[in-house]
């Protein structure tokens, strides 16, 4: 049999082979795991040709024709073709030669009868109107972001991960407007008022992954290494253009050389693109060739603190480390989105060390991550890092801290127990093997056992597939003066028994000197013995080093003594131990740990550690004082803010610290002093204040003020940019002192029109669920609640998380717990996911009503 006959006959085989065995797929909303898996196993070799037609007046509709070649394996079933549209955004379909065939629109598909699908090569046309949903439409430009699910929401398109495709796109917009996608743009031509332009094909790509914008842009152009970049924005403030564009290009140039040569492998794709979006609903989103950022993240001014610029270097290595992680290899289904993120943020806390040093990046690694993953993992909504996934339409759930910061953590155990250069080599093995494909987590760990002596089965089974974390004990007995015997243990927090192995110092603080301790604690309990025979320290300091992750002890003798810690790092693992031990009743009570970090701030010189400190000063005034105690205690708090920014010498020190006294003033001397910083704009010596920071303090009087509407008008007057103008006149009737107003305004949300900016309607319910305005806003909960089904459906990702925090973060009465409550026992079968996030919410509610009866 000649070799070309052998082959057709074995294609055909497998062809039928497939028909036969194909279970019929259920045609149901979103993309079932059931689907994707059928999708995958038999189509592939897919071509997307997109061409949209964005017309002059944003209320009018946006046409396009979605063009998909493909090959596939199957013809026994219809074809279900992804698009969350009404049968009136389907004008036609057509198949290659110009036939119009019938189709069915069902359940967010179109449906394909299987007599006009083809073995082999398939060519579909559809014209379209396209959904606005995910197209992000404002009045002068428009952004297309689609993670995880929601290219279907524009466009007829296979959307689910594993199904990559080469997209080439086509936009006729206005002609004023400036372009950026994924791909290099290959012509322009003009057509009345518009300008058409054709992109070059890209790479393979996941849905999630194309995107574009168009609008009224400025548009900058460097050359970084040898690559040209190309950056759209909208800032209108010369300062912040000045202070920020070539350090935006640097920071990029700085990313990409350093994952270049830790990855061993070559930026991925054709150009290096990026965008600020004007409240953009994340800090950045990792399209190839068009990276769309927040900008307030990225242009800073002359007050930005050491923080802010460190926040901006990281974001930007974030999303440029997607490009490896994530983008050229991506995830093959959503359970594992948290890989793309834990390496993004992993890599780009690496880029923060080879820039600015290890002592900074041990600090920032420690700050940034255990307080955030803390914050979810000691609730009882905690969830694991990897999570099931039934249908993609759930996928914006899977997002959260843990992902973003309990995972990094892991990931950087992980490295420590398979030593840094076993690590890189089994990544680099990953990434090459994968390169423009797909994988699991399975597959990586595979890779990574490889390289390493230990089980990597089993301590994955811990870290990575159960929520929760350890709680740490220790036993000590001396001999006379010195140790005898120092045993630690560990157990779960909740849950059954397990261990989670790592590695982590304790410090032992004599009033000369210190002696730190490497624990590889890889069982229940360890005994310490280098500690024996040690003289007895003045107190123990657990988790020194800032590498363990757990609820560790505190000593309670250390409080007078955390000065003499020279280590900015080991004040940073104290404070946030002792506030760990505080929200679980094990040491220190709300006042004690307060008057603690009160002394804190007057000796803490660190700028990371002053903005934690005051972040928890702020957190324990407003959730667990009562309102008597905590006006007992404001006067006092107030004077130590004060003389402590007036003690400091850094400007950035000074400014986190007004920033506190501005957050907690509730004296009349304390709000008289801020109006008249804001009245006059001459902040305290030594501090710098720009617009945003004015408009901040307008927003904080209006709160405390009987005279809102002043204050927010003459702040309104004073800016200039229009965006910035449009979100002041948004925020004014949450701030009114009409609690009518404040109704309506809250009632309003329920329309999804209003919740269009998100990053808007998160600060606005911020301010209407503050404590002050409690009283009147308690009555917000139950809807608050019944919502949040509805913003998972059609927010974006974060959205479902921000609102609950936005609306629970400050509540402590025992109303406010009563109607959480309620609302879960009410509805048993309530989605489990969601159900984890209300919790992850109103933890603080929870605890308040154990830590408010002490």
């Amino acid at each position: 049999m000649k070799l070309s006959k052998l082959i057709l006959l074995l294609l055909t085989s497998n062809a039928a082979f497939c028909q036969q065995n194909a279970k019929p797929v259920p045609v149901e909303p979103g993309v079932s795991y059931q689907l994707a898996q059928y999708r995958h196993s038999t189509i592939s070799n897919i071509e997307y040709i997109e061409e949209f037609k964005v017309p002059l007046q944003r209320t009018d509709d946006i046409t396009g024709i979605s063009h998909i070649i493909f090959d596939l394996k199957d013809i026994s079933q219809p074809l279900q073709i992804d698009f969350k549209q009404g049968a009136d955004h389907v004008k036609r379909i057509i198949l290659d030669g110009g036939k119009s065939i019938d189709f069915e629109i069902r359940n967010e598909h179109i449906i394909i009868a299987p007599q006009y699908l083809s073995l082999g090569r398939n060519s579909i046309t559809i014209d379209i109107i396209a959904g606005n949903e995910s197209l992000n439409r404002n009045n002068d430009y428009l952004y297309a972001l689609f993670v995880p699910d929601r290219a279907r929401t524009v466009f007829p398109c296979f959307d689910q991960p594993d199904l990559k495709a080469t997209f080439h796109l086509g936009l006729q917009v206005p002609k004023e407007w400036k372009v950026l996608a994924n791909g290099t743009i290959k012509k322009t031509t003009e057509t009345g008022e518009f300008t058409n332009y054709e992109f070059n094909t890209t790479a393979k790509l996941p849905t999630y992954l194309f995107s574009f914008t168009a609008g009224k842009y400025t548009d900058v152009k460097q050359t970084i290494g040898k690559r040209s970049a190309e950056f759209l924005y909208r800032e209108t403030d010369s300062t912040k253009i000045k202070l920020s564009v070539d350090s935006i290009f640097k920071a990029h140039l700085d990313a990409i050389n350093f994952l270049e040569n830790w990855t061993g492998i070559p930026f991925p794709f054709q150009k290096v693109g990026f965008v600020a979006i004007p409240d953009f609903q994340f800090g950045g989103m990792e399209h190839p060739g068009e990276v769309q950022y927040k900008a307030s993240t990225l242009f800073l001014d002359e007050g930005s603190t050491k923080d802010e610029l460190i926040e901006r270097s990281s974001v930007i290595s974030h999303e440029t480390a997607h490009m490896w992680f994530g983008d050229m290899v991506t995830m093959q289904w959503f359970n594992d989105v948290w890989m793309k993120e834990v390496f993004a943020n992993f890599m780009a806390d690496k880029v923060t060390e080879k820039l600015m040093g290890s002592e900074t990046f041990n600090l920032k690694f420690l700050l940034d991550h255990y307080p955030a993953a803390y914050g979810i993992d000691r609730t009882m909504g905690a969830n694991p890092i990897r999570q099931q996934l039934d249908n993609l339409q759930d996928a914006g759930s899977l997002y959260g801290n843990i992902i973003y910061h309990k995972a990094p953590i892991m990931m950087r155990q992980l490295e420590s127990l398979m030593r840094k250069d076993n690590f890189q080599k089994g990544i680099r093995v990953y990434l090459k093997r994968y390169a423009y494909g797909n994988a699991t987590w399975p597959d990586l760990i595979a890779i990574l056992s490889k390289y390493t002596t230990n089980d990597l089965y089993t301590w994955n089974k811990v870290w990575v597939n159960q929520p929760g974390r350890p709680v740490f004990e220790y036993k000590i007995s001396y001999d006379g003066n010195k140790i005898g015997n120092l045993i630690i243990n560990q157990h779960p927090e909740v849950g059954t028994q397990r261990i989670w192995p790592q590695v982590f110092s304790i410090t032992m603080v004599y009033a000369d000197h210190s002696k730190t301790i490497a624990v590889n604690m890889n069982a229940r309990q360890i005994i310490i013995k280098a500690a024996a025979g040690l003289a007895k320290p003045l107190f123990i300091l657990f988790n020194s080093d800032g590498m363990g992750y757990g609820l560790f002890p505190v000593d309670k003798t250390l409080t007078g003594s955390l000065s003499s810690l020279k280590s900015p790092l080991q004040r940073a693992s104290a404070y946030i131990n002792a506030y760990e031990n505080m929200l679980s009743g094990r040491a220190f009570i709300p006042a004690e740990l307060l008057k603690l970090y009160q002394q804190g701030i007057a000796d803490e010189n660190n700028e990371m550690n002053l903005r934690l400190l005051t972040g928890y000063i702020g957190n324990i005034y407003w959730t667990f004082l009562r309102p008597s105690d905590r006006l007992a205690l404001s006067a006092g708090l107030e004077h130590s803010l004060w003389a402590s920014m007036e003690q400091q010498t850094a400007a950035n020190n000074k400014k986190i610290l007004f920033g506190a006294y501005q957050n907690i003033d509730l004296s009349a001397e304390a709000k008289k002093r801020i109006y008249q910083v804001w009245l006059t704009q001459k902040p305290p010596a030594g501090i710098k204040l720009a617009e945003d920071d004015y408009t901040g303090m307008a927003l904080s009087i209006a709160l405390k003020s009987d005279t809102p509407t002043s204050v927010l008008k003459q702040q309104q007057d004073r800016i200039s940019n229009a965006e910035r103008k449009a979100r002041l006149s948004f925020l004014m009737p949450a701030l009114s002192l009409n609690v009518q107003e404040r109704d309506a305004f809250f009632n309003g949300l329920a329309d999804r029109k209003n919740r269009a900016k998100e990053a808007w309607v998160a600060t606005a319910l911020t301010y209407l669920n503050h404590p002050l305005r409690q009283d009147t806003s308690i009555k917000y909960l139950p809807k608050s609640l019944e919502l949040v089904e509805e913003i998972q459906r059609t927010g974006d990702v974060f959205f479902p998380q921000s609102w609950l925090g936005a609306v629970f973060g400050r509540y402590q009465s025992e109303a406010a717990y009563q109607t959480v409550a309620s609302f879960l026992k009410q509805r048993p079968n309530y989605n489990s996911k969601l159900k984890d996030k209300i919790l992850q919410a109103t933890d603080n509610l929870y605890r308040a009503q154990k830590l408010l009866k002490n």
